[in-house]
């Protein structure tokens, strides 16, 4: 009797389990040293090449760290060193569109980003948040710094913006602005509104090469055969 109950109580918890554990949005492709994912749950885990990325998730990469995730629709997102970002909501079906969404919140830090399916198809539901601003895209690369007061001698604080191809749509409560390929903005503050600035602002981001490297037919999210899951640490 008492074995049949703890059987059962096992199976609950499994199942349980299951049905809370939150959407993957993505897999990550490269690494150039260490990288976390704080869980909604509270766990941390430090990720490795093939890890996957979950709705909900906080990544973190150290001071030397490079990371690049590539989500469900075949997006792309490379953090920089000291940077951190939330996967508010990805939600992509390639059969249905309504039910789109690329919601993300870069706390501190910066990234590049490369629209993938979903921003083709659905281009008004990718939202970046940041502290200063929130940046929309028009099927887009583009990279994104936030400078903080004193973390950066050479620059005021602010968003800085760098559009590589496409066009990104910027705004706050001060006012919008859109920004094409070629061009760079910086956004001071939430108070202050979005401006063009003439020339590169000094936009830190260099990646290892490999980042760039060509991948084979069957690298993750090309089409080829799904990898083996990576093993995790998690650090509850």
């Amino acid at each position: 009797m008492a074995l049949r109950f703890l059987t059962a109580l096992l199976l609950y918890v499994l199942l349980g389990a299951t049905v809370l554990a939150a959407p993957v949005a993505g897999t990550v492709i490269q690494l150039s040293g260490p990288l976390l994912a704080k869980k909604a749950s509270g766990a941390v885990k430090i990720l490795s090449v093939r890890s996957e990325v979950e709705n909900g998730d906080t990544l973190v990469t150290e001071k030397n760290t490079y990371a690049l995730v590539r989500f469900i629709d075949n997006s792309e997102i490379t953090l920089r060193p000291a940077s951190t970002l939330t996967i508010e909501n990805f939600s992509f079906d390639n059969a249905k569109q309504d039910g789109d969404q690329a919601r993300f919140s870069l706390v501190k830090g910066g990234l590049r980003s490369v629209t993938g399916l979903l921003g083709k198809r659905s281009k008004e539901k990718f939202e970046l948040k940041t502290p200063t601003a929130t940046i929309g895209i028009r099927g887009t690369t583009f990279i994104a710094e936030y400078v903080t007061d004193g973390g950066d001698t050479a620059r005021t604080a602010g968003l800085y913006l760098q559009v590589l191809d496409g066009m990104i749509h910027v705004a706050n409560a001060a006012g919008a602005a859109s920004f094409a390929a070629g061009q760079f903005g910086h956004v001071p503050g939430l108070t202050l509104p979005p401006v063009a600035v003439p020339a590169d602002p000094g936009m830190r981001f260099a990646p290892p090469p490999a980042f760039s490297a060509p991948e084979g037919p069957n690298a993750p999210g090309r089409g080829g055969a799904r990898p083996p899951a990576a093993v995790d640490c998690e650090v509850r």
